[in-house]
């Protein structure tokens, strides 16, 4: 999962717990992040969060716990892990399968699908319509074309967007 987060343009994967500094380096070595914290209390995470903010960074907090809540709330988007504390489900913005983390992957290329087709579909209606007004100040086509077109736009548009993203 981490090397899928590195492919999609994540650049800074940090691990950040409340176990033992030997446990995490030991799991930050085999799953691959870029750095790891130990021994990290849960206002410390929240800390973290904000400072990485302040830097102008986007943060996306990944959490399962009670102590991992103030962290959730701070990030940019935080997502809470569905067999972990009710409380991080509540506070996180998404929440996804515990089975099957590879959903934070399909995620991200859902957000950039659905960001590219709603400004496809900002284009292409703007572009539309502003020649609607045109041809109708000109004359060309009278209010009643100009309605009945662009209420057929709309449709079409919104019938294209109906298709899967992925």
């Amino acid at each position: 999962m981490i090397r899928k987060l590195h492919k999609e343009g994540f650049t800074n994967i940090v691990m950040m717990t409340g176990d033992s500094y030997r446990t995490a380096e030991a799991i930050a070595r085999s799953v691959g992040v870029d750095h790891f914290y130990a021994e990290v209390l849960p206002e410390d995470k929240a800390d973290f969060v904000q400072q990485e903010k302040a830097k102008g960074h986007k943060v996306v907090m990944i959490g399962d716990g009670i102590n991992d809540s103030p962290a959730l709330s701070a990030a940019d988007v935080g997502i809470a892990i569905s067999d972990g504390a009710e409380i991080a489900r509540e506070i996180a913005d998404i929440t996804v399968s515990a089975d099957d983390l590879n959903e934070i992957v399909v995620l991200k290329m859902l957000s950039e699908a659905l960001m590219k087709r709603i400004h496809k579909n900002y284009r292409q209606i703007v572009t539309f319509n502003a020649g609607l007004i045109v041809l109708g100040v000109a004359g060309v086509i009278p209010p009643t074309t100009s309605a009945l077109l662009h209420n057929t736009s709309t449709l079409l548009i919104g019938m294209d967007s109906m298709k899967n993203l992925l």
